[in-house]
């Protein structure tokens, strides 16, 4: 007796924990502790009906506490699910898929590789021999310093003739290479000092051009709000609504793909998800198995389609690699937009934006790639 009663203790316990965890997030409030709850959705779910497995078997189907402690997780796993649902084949997706005509037309098409390579990982031939496979025609690294650029020229420097090297000891550092020609480039400090983003305008071989957006915002963590990553994530996608060109959003967000955040991202930039309608792609973590949810994204105009999409091996980073196929068609998808956004709730990031831009502070996790970590 004392056993089941133990059980039935943890079970609740769990199932309080699980419940506190789900709600918290809603409050949008922005702190590390409250958003990154939003990360584990999926697993969220999946222990969810554990426990409604679990309370079927302790405390039967038909008693009070079986039947309430069911309906509970039931309904975070209903909570979950209205989240995480729209990332599946089950939905209607978001990004058009290429015509066969369009599929032709090789110079209306790019392909895209990028990777989050972890600082202090220095397996720089997976990623060297993962490029010269793919034969990327934009390809972008995440948290370079000067030992992985030099690993990179090194190994591609004679492959790409157009580069935009950012190198930093910080963990924010970020290479650009493309076989396309690029003009106008700029690398900003959007919001944070030393959280760097570059912003170019890439030329086509058919003679139209886009606007490509590299970024690698802050991540939540506990003891520190998430302003930073916020600000510069809703920047983003003010200025690609805003720019002349179509616009590409890519690179590691440290915010999964059905948060707050990264939802008003889209209805700021009207930009399109091509994981809508098709899956999850969790890219982070390679490590850990059981801890993985979508962090390395990218965004599109609606004018593109897209031909590819697929998460790639590992290459020694706790991110994998994503590959991106598009094609820039003569017009926009019909009836392809994100939600839409509101005066009051743009106006409500640009303040937060202003203030966050005032702030001066080191970068979060500044140090946590230090070689003797």
């Amino acid at each position: 007796m004392e056993l089941e009663t133990a059980l039935d203790w943890v079970i609740w316990g769990l199932a309080g924990l699980l419940i506190l965890g789900s709600l918290l997030p809603l409050s949008k409030l922005p702190f590390g502790a409250i958003r990154g709850l939003a990360f584990p959705r999926e697993q969220f779910l999946g222990l969810a009906l554990v426990l409604a497995i679990g309370f079927a078997l302790s405390q039967g189907v038909t008693t009070p506490s079986g039947i309430a402690g069911i309906a509970l997780m039931l309904g975070v796993a209903a909570l979950q699910a209205l989240y995480i649902t729209k990332f599946t084949p089950l939905w209607r997706k978001q990004s058009l898929a290429a015509s066969p005509a369009l599929r032709r037309a090789t110079d209306r098409q790019f392909s895209l590789l990028a990777a989050n390579v972890k600082k202090s990982n220095r397996d720089y031939g997976k990623l060297i021999a993962l490029v010269e496979a793919r034969v990327p025609d934009i390809f972008m690294a995440i948290e370079v310093d000067q030992a992985w650029i030099d690993a990179l020229d090194e190994g591609l420097g004679k492959n790409y003739g157009h580069r935009v090297d950012v190198p930093l000891d910080n963990g924010y550092g970020l290479c650009l290479r493309s076989k396309l020609p690029l003009s106008e480039v700029e690398v900003r400090e959007l919001v944070t000092k030393e959280v760097p983003s570059i912003r170019a305008r890439v030329h086509l071989p058919v003679g139209e051009d886009f606007r490509l957006y590299v970024v690698h915002p802050e991540p939540p963590v506990i003891e520190h709000d998430t302003k930073g990553r916020d600000s510069e994530i809703a920047l983003v996608g003010i200025e690609a609504e805003k720019d002349p060109l179509p616009a590409v959003v890519s690179g590691d967000l440290n915010d999964v793909a059905w948060s707050t955040t990264t939802r008003r991202f889209q209805r700021f930039s009207g930009l399109l998800d091509p994981r809508v309608g098709r899956g999850m792609y969790n890219t982070f973590s390679a490590t850990m198995p059981w801890m993985r949810w979508p962090l390395d994204h990218l965004f599109h105009d609606p004018q593109f389609r897209l031909l590819e999409m697929d998460r790639l091996d590992k290459i020694g980073s706790d991110h994998f690699p994503m590959w991106f196929v598009l094609a820039m068609a003569e017009t926009e998808a019909a009836e392809s937009d994100p939600e839409e956004t509101n005066p009051d709730e743009e106006q409500e990031a640009v303040n937060m934006i202003k203030e966050e831009q005032k702030r001066d502070r080191e970068p979060i996790g500044s140090d946590w790639e230090d070689e003797e970590n």
